[in-house]
């Protein structure tokens, strides 16, 4: 019997699940998730920067009870440093230590350092060795920012769950991982790969849902100063600025204006943080240079009609 979590049995669990770990997740996004663990499938889930992809596999992993492995992708990302390699430096004093010791069957020598000794397991490696009814979280991270290449190696094991090392032969994974793959879409990722998985668009939270994360994150925010975060960062993602706010540049926000014991937004407030919530200069000088202000009076307009 498996020692941890079992997946969730419908829809409505997963929802459950992923609120208990403060995870606010849409019926779509739920759907998508329930059915990636029902059919052993990877999860792509594309979206902007910021809206909470990653999370999705530290959620799963802390409400499941399973290990979180994470693969960062980046530009010339190879095999050593995503699967594995060889302990070379070891390898070499085993090989001088043999020498020392008379041992001169070389095919011996070779057996030894070849060997589970001397392998270092990367992440991909990690991922595919766990125990059976232990398989971990797979966090396959801006797959977008590699290249073509490793995403053709990807399809080894996204399909079979097994890597092929040549030294030791094929590994292969006892219980497959539950394997999330995220992108940025900074490229388009080979439709090849994409077969492979369910696929997802995680979009940026509607307004009552941002809220409540807020109330969730961060606790200590009182309520009108939430709506005002809220309503002003929904309005800044229309403004079609070089990087929207993301939900974690949000929940940024809410928790330093907390911290200065601020009740409201105001424009010198609103100047004073925004290093907080946007992250390029072009986009800060915008709201500096007016829109803010007339942004902020749209959002107390709307907020006192509201009532």
């Amino acid at each position: 019997m498996p020692d941890h979590p079992l997946p969730p049995a419908s829809i409505d669990e997963t929802i459950a699940m992923l609120a208990r770990e403060d995870y606010l997740a849409g019926r779509s996004l739920a759907t998508v998730l329930f059915l990636a663990l029902k059919m052993k499938r990877p999860l792509f889930l594309e979206g902007e920067a910021g809206v909470g992809k990653t999370e999705i596999a530290k959620v799963l992993s802390k409400a499941l009870d399973r290990p979180l492995i994470r693969l960062q992708c980046y530009e010339g990302l190879d095999v050593a440093s995503a699967v594995y390699e060889w302990n070379y430096p070891a390898q070499m004093l085993e090989i001088r230590l043999a020498e020392a010791s008379g041992l001169t069957d070389r095919g011996r020598i070779e057996s030894d350092i070849f060997s589970e000794r001397y392998l270092i397991r990367r992440p991909v490696l990690q991922a595919l060795s766990s125990a059976e009814g232990r398989a971990p979280v797979f966090l396959i991270d801006e797959l977008d920012r590699t290249d073509e290449a490793f995403e053709a190696f990807l399809l080894e094991v996204l399909s079979d769950f097994q890597v092929t090392i040549p030294e030791l032969g094929t590994i292969k994974a006892a219980e497959p991982p539950i394997v999330i793959i995220t992108t940025n879409r900074t490229r388009e990722v080979h439709d090849a790969l994409k077969r492979r998985c369910l696929y997802h668009w995680v979009d940026y939270p509607e307004a009552a849902q941002e809220l409540e994360i807020i109330r969730r994150k961060v606790p200590g925010c009182n309520q009108a100063l939430s709506q005002q975060i809220i309503a002003y960062v929904q309005k800044l993602r229309t403004l079609d600025l070089f990087k929207n706010p993301g939900v974690a540049e949000t929940i940024d926000w809410a928790t330093a204006l907390t911290e200065l014991d601020r009740l409201a937004l105001d424009p010198e407030t609103i100047s004073d943080t925004i290093g907080t919530l946007l992250k390029y200069q072009d986009d800060i000088a915008r709201i500096h240079g007016g829109e803010g202000a007339r942004v902020l009076t749209e959002v107390k307009d709307e907020l006192r009609a509201a009532g």
